[in-house]
This record gives structure tokens, C-alpha cells and sequence, in this order.
């Protein structure tokens, strides 16, 4: 996104830690959408469903005098978060903010204050883009999710071998149960080629997951393939995620993709994933065609469980 407005900031430092005034600077970045879209099957006709996207990314940062870079970031999104009073979050529009403090030598500390991530919910999406959450319907089975969230803590190691990334995380819960912790690694030294792994603790007993995921870039051609698990000691309710995807670069402007996905979970029928897209991008505007069907959503082979999807959307960054 091009930044349309800069601010100078000379007290970002003094908000953050004690020491001299600096001069630091504050970019906002913006983005807006536009989106139609329309699921069938069984009994389950939604008609046809228009939407509008918006939101608003406030970026600042500086170096202090004692050599750390400080960076703060905070979105406006009017649609992610409830105004209401019983809602989890009532800030309204103000939504994911953290303050990033790093330096060569030290690595990189996140801290978020609304929608951080850990280090396995960082990768614990699937290859062709969490398909399943597309579909959005009651009672289907879904893939159980691990750590980030409010007050979490990201650390990055500094880099100490070419093509390696570390990544450490804590996200505290506040009330009587164990915090949740996660780490993982992404290993990237050779050309096209990514292969990263990540595995987590949820804040109950016997709670874990683990994230596998790689792609590889050849020419105009990119397969991807995930793997995410999710256990629980002593219990038959684990569940399994597994998905691929292969895309094709026709231009610089134009992209095709296909996706699939399976959710297994105990002795329930999988439930099965499948997307096809296409995405055009010039000067700014993107826009998406996509067409996705869903098989047994809620474990079982009910005919109203099998649903088609289709959705046209246009973007907008400046």
C-alpha cells in the first residue's frame, strides 16, 4: 500500500521508554473492498449477499539513543469489533495494535494488545487459505485453534544462519489456567523452496498443536502443502487439517489458483474443501472471482451438509 499521509513525531519515544526526545515518523496506509457472494445446497440457499470492506493502518517507528528501533502499529477497522457493551472487545473501530521493539544483536519483541498472534497460530492456516471458514455455517466441524490473541508476546531470534527464522511465544491468560506457549522455525535457504514447522500448548491440560507447512516456487508455478493437528490427552475429539494448493502466474497482473482441504476429526466423515480463483491486480485494484464447494461439513454425509459458494470481490489500496 502507498502511505498517503506522514506525520513527524518527536514524543513517540517518551510513550515508550525514558530517554531523549527523537524524531520519529507515522504513515497511514488504507484499504477498501467491495464484495458479492452467493452459497446454495440442500437448504441451505442464502441468496445472494453484498458486503463493503474498510480499514485504516497507523504505522510509526524511530530509533532510540540507546540504539533500539521502536515501532508502533494500530488499525481502524469498522467492522471487526463490537461496540456493544457485552461484547469481548468495546473499543468499536479500533482494533489490532502492538509496539515492536528490535535491534541487530537483541532480535525483535512484539507485544499485542488486540489480535496477535502466536507462534503456531502464525501458520496453523491451511495451504489453500482456510476454505472451510469461507462457508461459515453452524454446527460444522472445524479446525481447533491454539494461543494468540489479547497481551501476546512474539520474539524473533536474530538471524544467526542464512535462510533460518525462530520465532518464540507467551500469551498469558489471566485467570486460573496455564498460559500458552508456542515456538517455530521456517527454514528458506534454498531459491523458491519454504519449509516451516510450529507447535504450541493451549491453555488446558493435555492441549497441544502442531503446524507443517512447505511450497515451492518454479517459474510461474507454486505448490503449498499443510498439515495442522490438534490433541487432546486422553479424549477422541482430535482433529486434523490437511491442504495443498497450486498456483499458476499468467502475468504480472494475472494469477489462478486451486485449493483443497480435508477436516477430519474422531470417527466423523471428513469434511472436504475445494476452491478455484481467480485474482486480477492493476494499479491498486484487485479484483477476485471464486467459485468453492464443501462436502459433510457437520461429519456426516447429510445432503444439506454439502454446500457451493461463489463470490466476486474488488480491492482497493492507497
Amino acid at each position: 500500500m502507498n502511505n498517503f499521509k506522514k506525520i513527524g513525531l518527536s514524543a513517540l519515544a517518551g510513550s515508550l521508554v525514558a530517554t531523549s526526545a527523537f524524531a520519529g515518523e507515522m504513515s497511514v496506509a488504507g484499504s477498501a473492498s467491495i464484495n458479492v457472494e452467493h452459497t446454495n445446497g440442500g437448504a441451505g440457499d442464502s441468496g445472494k449477499t453484498f458486503s463493503m470492506g474498510n480499514q485504516l493502518t497507523f504505522s510509526g517507528s524511530g530509533e532510540l539513543d540507546n540504539g533500539l528501533n521502536v515501532a508502533l502499529s494500530f488499525v481502524l477497522d469498522q467492522n471487526d469489533d463490537s461496540t456493544a457493551a457485552s461484547g469481548a472487545y468495546t473499543g468499536g473501530p479500533f482494533d489490532s495494535h502492538s509496539v515492536t521493539i528490535s535491534s541487530e544483536g537483541l532480535g525483535t519483541l512484539k507485544f499485542s494488545g488486540e489480535g496477535g498472534s502466536s507462534a503456531l497460530t502464525a501458520f496453523d492456516g491451511t495451504a489453500a487459505g482456510d476454505v472451510w471458514d469461507s462457508f461459515d455455517i453452524t454446527g460444522s466441524v472445524t479446525p481447533t485453534g491454539l494461543g494468540g490473541g489479547d497481551n501476546s508476546i512474539m520474539y524473533t531470534l536474530p538471524a544467526f544462519m542464512d535462510g533460518v527464522a525462530i520465532n518464540a511465544s507467551y500469551t498469558p491468560t489471566g485467570e486460573a489456567a496455564e498460559s500458552s506457549t508456542a515456538y517455530n522455525l521456517t527454514y528458506s535457504g534454498v531459491e523458491g523452496l519454504s519449509v516451516s514447522y510450529a507447535h504450541g500448548d493451549g491453555t488446558n491440560s493435555g492441549t497441544d498443536g502442531t503446524a507443517m507447512k512447505a511450497s515451492y516456487a518454479m517459474g510461474s508455478f507454486t505448490i503449498a502443502y499443510s498439515d495442522y493437528e490438534h490433541d487432546t490427552t486422553g479424549t477422541s475429539s482430535d482433529d486434523e487439517t490437511t491442504s495443498y494448493k497450486l498456483s499458476y502466474t499468467v502475468s504480472d497482473e494475472l494469477s489462478l489458483t486451486y485449493g483443497s482441504e480435508t477436516v477430519e476429526r474422531g470417527t466423523l466423515v471428513d469434511g472436504e474443501y475445494d476452491s478455484m480463483s481467480a485474482s486480477y491486480t492493476a494499479g491498486g485494484m484487485t479484483i477476485t472471482a471464486t467459485f468453492q464447494e464443501a462436502e459433510n461439513m457437520d461429519g456426516t454425509t447429510t445432503a444439506t451438509q454439502d454446500r457451493e459458494r461463489w463470490a466476486l470481490g474488488a480491492s482497493f489500496a492507497f
